[in-house]
């Protein structure tokens, strides 16, 4: 009898240790990456299985992030540009459009036509649109998904030498495969495998980054307090440091200047809201809510800060991608330093502090007394949508994780890389963001004043490669498993790169590489990259450069004017403090200097050009701005003076030309005589955009920016002439 038992039992333990599923691809993690992982390795003849700790696939391409941070179009091709000509079919229906019309929408910022519908892509989209087209993509793929599933980070991974055998969830589930993806934000595959990690910031030294480590002094723009009536007192009783600092500003010293630390840039929900009353949920009182806890908003009201819906980016149907922007936002600044690496408990107490924080916010806008009445008035105009994230409470599913860990693998990407000052080997895709890290500090300065750090938006000069062995770790550590999400890449370069548009290209070549390691019967690091880059480029993924953005635009004839030629004090382009993707142009003749800059007609928000200068008396000035007009540019740009009296804003159709005409004959500020012959003259064409008081004392600054803006922002000069008064 006991030995029918134990033939029986090892019958059963044999049964069910085949009955463990088997597949040539395992994906762990439910990002847009694990997606066109699973659709690529299917088309290559594999089988595959996506085991996601995610209910709800797609991750913030499905959850609120749905105003594309795509930089060039032009180099996203393969699968990922499928998804956005999905995106445009869905919105050609005019049935698609329920709470407002098609035309009242028009063709945004971030949408775009192709010369016919096969080829055109859409980049703005309603959170539930995307995750429709993805479930149609495991559907008509039949790709199987275990969801809800977490990896036992402890003892979920086996390995046999280099190579990983299967890996287990929490819930008792083992899956066995040839090759591994991790596609999750956080990289816990690759932890769990043996595969070096970094988090945190590299200092300036270790890859001759110049934008590494620490990062005081870029202060110039709207998420920093710089931009201010004044600066912002931290101390709960104002001008006391022995009363303590009020809430969301840390105790800690902020470190030494391009020194590496612990800090990552900050996290916040791309929230989705909506002003249409029949698809609107309030916006109500959090529990646990503590007014107290935004104190520091209050006082940046007090300041004159106004800019709470400048990232109320329009998405379809009247709804918003609700992002970060100004000095205090919905980034919540230091409350993520632990995520990285923390255990999936603390992960949840971290994302229920942000939830809290977001929705506090919210509620304290709408109705906090010490809050504006205009901008109570439209913020109550807001809430969640009924038709989005339907079981969680209207709420995104994805916290944006905007960084975790990063992989050391092969190949180091980084700022150099990015921004072509270095080779960049073996292409398996392009990014094209500019550098676009969130502020990771906000503490004390010097002088007794709040102060935010670490942010980051610096132009990548064009496209740039991303190398095949930025996917890869190290063979000594796994010779089975790809990162797409978490590639090999500093804290900077990953500023760029992290972009969802990105990895879903990656993850299509991260599939590529791992199919042909399955043929093969190889290690994904000894898989030929030509054979890798044959199929990409068969798949439609873009490798380098197109040739027609590689033209380099031949100055326009003519003469030019030097800065230094002008009456008045003259802040050329090139020596503004400029924030984000502005892009070098020659294009249109007029301008000052060696040229001007552009935005692309992003309207996005993230470029961001302050002219500041010291005049050399107190007085009068008329404050003048240069740029060369075009039919394509920016037809109603909002300009900002900040002068000895406050700030006043001016706006202004660079689509029409400067009216006020400065001639000039040589390099200096006399007119040109009755002799001097036409083709000697120089003429600089300003808009006046008022005259001010100024002090010496006190920094005179012209602020400007893209955010909602239609066409191209375009900015060249500005020239602060002294008014004479009797």
């Amino acid at each position: 009898m006991r030995f029918r038992i134990s033939i029986w039992f090892f019958w059963l333990a044999t049964t069910i240790c085949a009955a463990e599923p088997r597949y040539d691809i395992v994906i762990y993690g439910g990002t847009s990456a694990a997606i066109t992982a699973a659709v690529q390795a299917k088309a290559m003849g594999q089988s595959v299985l996506i085991v996601s700790p995610d209910r709800h696939l797609g991750g913030l391409t499905t959850s609120g992030l749905g105003w594309t941070d795509s930089g060039r179009k032009e180099v996203v091709g393969g699968l990922a540009k499928s998804f956005y000509q999905a995106i445009y079919r869905h919105y050609s229906d005019e049935s698609a459009w329920r709470q407002q019309s098609r035309a009242s929408y028009g063709n945004r910022a971030q949408g775009h036509r192709a010369r016919d519908d096969e080829d055109a892509t859409m980049w703005v989209f309603e959170p539930h649109v995307a995750e429709q087209i993805i479930e149609r993509w495991i559907d008509d793929h039949d790709i199987p998904v275990v969801r809800d599933a977490w990896l036992d980070r402890k003892q979920g991974v086996i390995k046999e030498g280099t190579r990983i055998e299967s890996i287990g969830t929490l819930d008792g589930q083992r899956f066995h495969g040839q090759v591994f993806i991790d596609a999750t934000y956080e990289g816990d595959l690759i932890a769990a495998a043996g595969v070096t990690t970094a988090a945190g910031r590299e200092a300036v030294t270790d890859f001759d980054e110049s934008l590494a480590g620490v990062q005081k002094g870029r202060d110039h723009h709207a998420h920093h307090f710089q931009v201010l009536d004044g600066p912002v007192d931290p101390y709960r009783i104002p001008g006391d440091p022995s009363s303590g600092l009020i809430p969301l500003i840390s105790d800690q010293p902020a470190g030494d200047q391009g020194a590496a630390d612990h800090r990552i840039q900050a996290y916040c929900f791309r929230m989705c809201l909506t002003d249409v009353n029949e698809n609107r949920v309030p916006i109500t009182q959090p529990d646990g809510y503590d007014a107290s806890r935004y104190e520091l908003l209050a006082r940046c009201f007090e300041k004159g800060w106004r800019g709470v819906f400048n990232k109320f980016d329009p998405l379809p149907n009247r709804k918003t991608d609700t992002n970060n922007h100004g000095p205090v936002s919905f980034d919540h600044i230091g409350a993520n330093y632990d995520y990285p690496t923390a255990t999936y408990q603390r992960r949840r107490e971290i994302i229920a502090d942000h939830t809290a924080y977001q929705k506090g916010m919210l509620y304290f806008i709408a109705t906090d007394p010490r809050v504006p009445e205009d901008i109570q008035r439209e913020m109550r105009r807001w809430g969640y949508p009924k038709d989005e994230f339907i079981d969680n409470g209207h709420w995104p599913h994805q916290l944006y994780i905007r960084e975790a860990r990063r992989m050391v693998g092969t190949f180091v990407m980084t700022q150099n890389h990015l921004q072509k000052r270095i080779d960049t080997p073996e292409s398996v895709g392009m990014g094209s963001y500019s550098i676009d890290s969130h502020n990771a500090q906000r503490y004390v300065s010097s002088d007794g004043r709040v102060q935010n750090e670490g942010d980051i938006g610096v132009g990548t000069n064009g496209p740039y490669k991303i190398a095949m062995g930025s996917l890869l770790p190290k063979q000594t550590e796994c010779g089975n498993l790809l990162s797409p999400v978490c590639v090999s890449s500093t804290h900077i370069a990953f500023g760029s790169i992290r972009m969802e548009p990105v990895f879903m290209v990656l993850g299509q070549s991260a599939a590529t590489i791992a199919a042909m390691a399955c043929d093969a019967g190889s290690d994904i690091q000894s898989v030929p990259y030509e054979k890798v880059r044959a199929r990409l480029l068969a798949d439609g993924q873009i490798l380098e450069t197109p040739v027609g953005l590689m033209v380099t635009q031949s100055r326009p004839k003519g003469p030019t004017i030097s800065p230094n030629d002008l009456p008045g004090t003259t802040v050329d382009d090139s020596a503004a403090a400029l924030t984000g993707p502005w892009s070098g142009s020659t294009a249109t003749a007029g301008f000052i200097g060696d040229g001007y800059r552009h935005d692309s007609a992003r309207g996005d928000g993230k470029a961001i050009a302050v002219f500041r200068t010291n005049l050399p008396a107190d007085g009068l000035y008329r404050v003048r701005l240069a740029y060369p007009a075009n039919a394509n540019r920016c037809p109603s740009l909002q300009v900002e003076i900040h002068h000895s009296g406050g700030v006043a804003t001016h706006t202004i159709d660079q689509t029409r030309r400067p009216r006020q005409v400065v001639t000039l004959t040589s390099a200096s500020a006399t007119p040109p005589t009755e002799s001097a012959s036409r083709s000697e003259a120089k003429e600089a064409r300003f808009e006046v955009l008022g005259t001010y008081q100024f002090h010496a004392s006190k920094p005179a600054e012209v602020h400007l920016g893209n955010a909602g803006t239609t066409g191209h922002v375009v900015i060249d000069a500005v020239n602060w002439l002294p008014v004479e008064t009797d």
